[in-house]
């Protein structure tokens, strides 16, 4: 972040801790409806930021990074904090688009594409352990196991550790920012040597190829990489968790949409694709204003914190008619699921990819599936992931 700004950094740290203070609530989307009645943008003192519900207002946001700078992470001098800003996601341009290019080179649509027998392989296998038992959660059981193996294998992390990033990356999206700072610090740690064993020894796996990939002779730096190692493993994941996790919960609320899919199961990329918009996974990533400006007629001061607000803005009515119907059949479905613009999320690809497979499997092998009502949901605490404890299923 430029040190010529007209805000000192010790302001926004305080207000980008209070900002993520505030948990996400089981009827956050209905608030979100509400709120779309008479409001687009709204100051939100409890979250010492501006909250931008609708899609038009989001998406100016999301583009315009010479107003609104994803670098709200920032260190006692002023620059931005690499962990804290998760990488890439707190990084504007130009050098977002030099560390994105060279990301892309590890983590190419072709490299996705070779994964899906064996991201078949690990859900059968989950899949195996259950069956018998006609019931299982579905958290602990197939939506954390899938991906965080899939995200392991591909980073090269061996499987005795997994279940640290488990307890790890929960805390990483707390809205208590001392846990999240303490558990990005563990992990960084953790990839700080296996970073140094794959510059020794490379290996066939994600960390061995970003550093190798180069672009006009520059390289990642040693702390680029680390912000995105954590980036993966965290996003590479608790996406996937939540949307398998909010599918099952939203075809269980809609038994009409749950028999269409079974009966046209060719259905299930559409179906996903509405999960995303209707139960959206990412909330928010938050922005802060280079400059005084207006948004909606709202005054924002250079310094303020902006919240684009994915999931409210997939909920707008005048982006999505009868937005409160879910419709696997929707199109066109140009919802903010993966975010939008420059920061649209790369792993987006394999997350479809986990939740199809996963999703198909499940259905074909328990077409009876429900939830087990008598549990209530409940959230895991994070200020900006829609992330359930469990989901109990019985067939």
């Amino acid at each position: 972040m430029s040190k010529s700004v007209s805000f000192s950094y010790e302001d926004l740290t305080r207000r980008r801790a209070q900002q993520v203070s505030v948990p996400l609530t089981l009827d956050i989307y209905e608030w979100y409806q509400q709120m779309l009645q008479s409001h687009t943008v709204m100051f939100d003192p409890a979250r010492a930021s501006w909250l931008v519900f609708g899609y038009e207002e989001v998406q100016h946001v999301l583009f315009d990074q010479g107003t609104f700078s994803s670098q709200r992470s920032v260190n006692a001098d002023g620059n931005v904090d690499p962990f804290l800003g998760m990488g890439i996601l707190g990084i504007d341009p130009p050098r977002h688009r030099h560390l994105r290019t060279l990301i892309s080179q590890g983590f190419t649509p072709r490299m996705v594409a070779q994964l899906e027998p064996r991201i078949t392989a690990i859900v059968q296998a989950l899949l195996d352990q259950v069956a018998s038992r006609g019931e299982m959660d579905l958290v602990d059981e197939l939506a954390f196991p899938l991906p965080i193996q899939v995200i392991a294998e591909l980073l090269g992390v061996p499987s005795s550790d997994r279940e640290l990033f488990r307890t790890w990356s929960a805390e990483a999206v707390s809205p208590d920012l001392a846990h999240r700072v303490a558990a990005l610090q563990k992990i960084a740690h953790y990839f700080r040597e296996l970073i140094t064993q794959r510059r020794q020894a490379s290996r066939e796996d994600l960390v061995s190829a970003l550093l190798q990939a180069e672009v006009d002779g520059g390289h990642l730096s040693e702390e680029e990489l680390l912000g995105t190692c954590m980036l993966l493993l965290i996003a590479g994941h608790e996406t996937t968790v939540g949307l398998i996790c909010n599918a099952l919960v939203c075809l269980d609320e809609h038994p009409e949409s749950l028999q269409e899919l079974l009966a046209h199961p060719e259905l299930l990329p559409s179906a996903i694709e509405e999960v995303l918009r209707y139960r959206g996974v990412v909330h928010s990533l938050a922005r802060v204003a280079l400059v005084d400006t207006v948004l909606a007629g709202q005054q924002i001061k250079a310094g303020d914190l902006v919240l684009p607000l994915f999931a409210a803005a997939n909920l707008d009515e005048r982006q999505f008619p009868h937005a409160e119907i879910f419709d696997i059949r929707r199109s066109p479905n140009r919802h903010l699921g993966f975010g939008h613009g420059i920061h649209f999320c790369l792993g987006a690809p394999l997350a479809r990819l986990e939740a199809r497979i996963a999703l198909g499997m499940l259905l074909e092998r328990f077409p009876t599936i429900r939830r087990r009502r008598s549990m209530p949901l409940e959230l895991k605490p994070s200020y900006f992931i829609y992330g359930l404890k469990h989901v109990p299923l019985e067939w």
